[in-house]
């Protein structure tokens, strides 16, 4: 062989090695297997779809489903949020700019968004604090207490777009509906994942 040769060829083999070493180490183990759990979790969801695509950023850190389901209930407070700011945004233009007739339908739709934002943020912190062994009656309770706040934001949302449907113009209405519809989705899949948390799964 060429001596030209040798270095290419030493610079190959350690290459080699280099990339078996990282798919032995752990962090490369565990990747494929978090996405692959998220995947498998989300089928139990009503929008599995969008259940993958709001925790696709969650695959390295949620490995159990009550690590899944309060990341589920990050991502719904986190929209919901975001949600509401939009909505406030219109309900001061709509009172500003003479849309009067519209103001109190989406004042209550942010009133009822802002209230979701408060039950998720509450059920979030129920699920990460100490819920006890898993099927004592602690646990049972605190889970019971996470399952009725995700409930009760849901239903938040849905009021929200019930109250659209009077008083207020297809424009507003459409651009409103759009972005609580995107969060009753996440909260829905959070309130699936939710139920999915405790023995037997």
């Amino acid at each position: 062989m060429p001596r030209s040769c040798a270095p290419l060829l030493l610079a190959g083999v350690l290459l080699a090695l280099a990339a078996a070493a990282a798919a032995a180490s752990p962090a490369y183990r565990n990747a494929a297997p978090a996405t692959d759990f998220i995947r498998k979790s989300c089928r139990a969801t009503q929008y599995p779809a969008v259940c993958e695509q709001s925790l696709s950023s969650y695959g390295g850190s949620a490995r159990s489903p009550r690590e899944l389901a309060r990341a589920a209930l990050s991502v719904s407070a986190d929209r919901a949020r975001a949600a509401a700011a939009y909505v406030g945004r219109l309900c001061g233009g709509a009172g500003a700019g003479g849309g009067h007739a519209r103001a109190g339908p989406v004042r209550d739709c942010l009133e009822n968004l802002a209230d979701g934002v408060g039950h998720l943020r509450d059920a979030a912190e129920e699920l990460g604090g100490g819920m006890g062994r898993a099927g004592s009656p602690a646990f049972k309770w605190h889970l019971s207490n996470v399952q009725t706040w995700c409930s009760a934001a849901l239903t938040d949302e849905n009021t929200c777009l019930d109250g659209l449907s009077r008083g207020v113009d297809a424009a507003t209405r459409a651009a409103i509906r759009g972005k609580v519809v995107d969060v009753a989705q996440v909260t829905s899949n959070a309130l699936a994942l939710v139920n999915r948390v405790g023995p037997g799964y």
